[in-house]
Order: C-alpha cells, then sequence, then structure tokens
C-alpha cells in the first residue's frame, strides 16, 4: 500500500519517516513555511537514538493526477482542520474512476473523537487509530519524536463497528494490513475490534493538554483531577465507554516510555505546541469542548472544561505565549 500522510506535523511526521524507512511508499501533505523546508531540506526525524532525514514526496493538496488505487490516506492534522482537509481530499480522482471518498480508506490518527463522524459523511471507510505518540514540531522541517524503546502506540480499528459480513471482513483485512506495515515500521499496533473506547479514554488523558497549555507542567492535581472528573460523569451519563488509566498502563507497560532527545526532554502536549508556535487556532473545541457538549446534552455540569475551553481560545486571539496564563483568572473563570 501507498500513504499519503495529510499533516506532516509531529504525528503525521513521525509516521510517514518511519514507514518509508520501512521501505513504504509516503507522500507528504503540509503548507507554509513546513512545506518549503521538506521540499528544500528533507524532513528530519529526531529520536532518542539518532536523528533520520527523509526526502519524501511532499505537496500541499491532492493535485489532478489520480492517485493509486492502493493508496491509503492517513490524517493526522488537528481536529479543528479536519473539515477543510476532508473537503480537500474527499473528490480527489482514483486511478480506474471514482474518487478518494468513494474508494479510499482515511485513516484518522487524530485525538478527539469528533473526527470519525465527520469523516463517514464523506469517505465509505473509515479506520480510526487511538494515538500515544509523544512527538513535538515546533520548528519547519523538523519533528522530535521521545518515544522509546518504540515511538509510538497506534491502536487501529475501523469505524463504525456492526457492519454486515462482508463490509466486516474488508474492514477487518484492512485493519491488519495497515497495522502490519505500521508494525514494520517499529510501531506498537494492535488492532482493536473497540477502538472507539480506546480513543474515548485518550479524550480523558487530552483533557490536561489544555491545562499544560495555559498553565505550563505547574498545574495544581486538584484542578486536573476536576477536569477528568467532569469528563468522566459526562460519559457515563451518555453511557460511552471508555478505557480506564489502569487498563491503559498495563497495555503501554515501558514499551512507549519519554526519553530526552538530544538531551532535552519534550516540550509540551500538541496543544501547548500549537501555543508556542502562535498556530492561530488550537483542538481545545474538540478535546475539553467535547465534554461540555456532552454534559449540556446530558444535563451534567462541566464548568472546569468550559473554562479552559474559554481560556484556551483567550490565549490564542490574545497571543498569551504556552504556559504563560494567569492561575488566579484561570480559576476566577471556573467559579
Amino acid at each position: 500500500m501507498r500513504y499519503v500522510i495529510i499533516g506532516a506535523g509531529a504525528v503525521g511526521g513521525t509516521i510517514g519517516v518511519r514507514l518509508a524507512e520501512a521501505g513504504r511508499d509516503v507522500t507528504l501533505v503540509a503548507r507554509g513555511a513546513h512545506l518549503d523546508a521538506i521540499r528544500d531540506r528533507g524532513l528530519t526525524l529526531r529520536q532518542p537514538d539518532g536523528e533520520i532525514t527523509a526526502r519524501l514526496a511532499a505537496v500541499d493538496g491532492p493535485g489532478d493526477r489520480p492517485l493509486p488505487a492502493d493508496t491509503v490516506l492517513i490524517l493526522t492534522v488537528k481536529s479543528q482542520d479536519t473539515a477543510g482537509a476532508l473537503a480537500a481530499w474527499v473528490d480527489a480522482p482514483v486511478a480506474g474512476g471514482g474518487t478518494a471518498g468513494e474508494r479510499l480508506p482515511l485513516v484518522t490518527a487524530q485525538n478527539g473523537v469528533a473526527n470519525e463522524r465527520a469523516a463517514l459523511r464523506l469517505f465509505a471507510t473509515v479506520h480510526p487509530v487511538c494515538v500515544w505518540l509523544p512527538a513535538t514540531h515546533l520548528d519547519p522541517g523538523v519533528v522530535v519524536a521521545n518515544g522509546y524503546p518504540y515511538p509510538g502506540m497506534l491502536h487501529v480499528g475501523h469505524y463504525p463497528a456492526g457492519a454486515d459480513d462482508t463490509d466486516q471482513a474488508i474492514a477487518d483485512d484492512t485493519d491488519q494490513a495497515i497495522a502490519a506495515d505500521l508494525t514494520a515500521a517499529g510501531f506498537v499496533a494492535p488492532v482493536r475490534p473497540d477502538v472507539m473506547r480506546w480513543k474515548y479514554g485518550k479524550l480523558l488523558a487530552n483533557l490536561g493538554n489544555g491545562l499544560q497549555a495555559l498553565l505550563g507542567r505547574d498545574i495544581p492535581d486538584a484542578l486536573a483531577e476536576r477536569v477528568r472528573a467532569e469528563g468522566v460523569a459526562a460519559l457515563a451519563a451518555a453511557r460511552i465507554a471508555h478505557t480506564s488509566p489502569d487498563e491503559e498502563r498495563a497495555e503501554r507497560g515501558d514499551r512507549v516510555q519519554q526519553r530526552p532527545v538530544a538531551g532535552e526532554g519534550r516540550s509540551g502536549g500538541s496543544t501547548w505546541q500549537s501555543l508556542a508556535r502562535g498556530a492561530g487556532s488550537t483542538e481545545v473545541d474538540h478535546l475539553n469542548g467535547e465534554i461540555v457538549l456532552l454534559g449540556r446534552l446530558h444535563g451534567v455540569p462541566t464548568p472546569a472544561n468550559v473554562a479552559v475551553q474559554r481560556a484556551v481560545r483567550r490565549a490564542v486571539r490574545e497571543r498569551i505565549g504556552a504556559g504563560a496564563f494567569p492561575l488566579a483568572e484561570l480559576e476566577k473563570m471556573i467559579a
């Protein structure tokens, strides 16, 4: 299979370079200075045990040439950019006839749980991935991946579950083929029939991303616990199953540890990176905002998540740096 990585940032860049190093045909999709750097110098992946610079095809969109029929699209943009990416690629022509939305599998390797439903409106075949991959993208042409001894754990499945027997068999075969390629690229890639349960567990963990973006690493335990507790209550009210921290720790074990790269630890998570880069948007409305939505639908108060959502949007709007939001102001917003 050939892979098109739509969003060659921290997650997409790591997956793309490692798939290419494993001999797979990979095209990266990027924009702006990052795209220019990849075209000029290649994409450099820095890891605890060294670095790789991969010279890969890099584009800013689908173009006019038909995509090969054995192409897999891996969507790794932040959730707030999903709608634009889906619209850009859904009608891309495929060799032999038809479009990407009709014929090609779309893999959603993203935080949040709303991307799969959005994708299924346009793509006939959607494969969610629960991403455990500690990586950072701050500088054009460079991705830093801190996972060791494996760079990440990518739980692969399909959406929705419960298709008829023929569709189920095709989906299972595609899951296995994608997982096999990811395994060859050095990832831990289990196939999960309940992949969305794992993604909802990851959502709960990601509720702290906004707190870290606002406050840095000095987050009061009580505040982090409150944000998560609201999430657990909202999922319970909505009767949505999710993995537990104990289950996740047992699965991860010591296979994906965070190690320094060139003597430096990971700077911060995905939302922190968006503020640090001045990206102009974050995924907070699809993380804490997902819990706010569920709370409003099912009568569960979520004031801490509402405050985090509002504060991160304010930080973007007012160009408040990563980790520089006043704790007292956030506590006032919650109260």
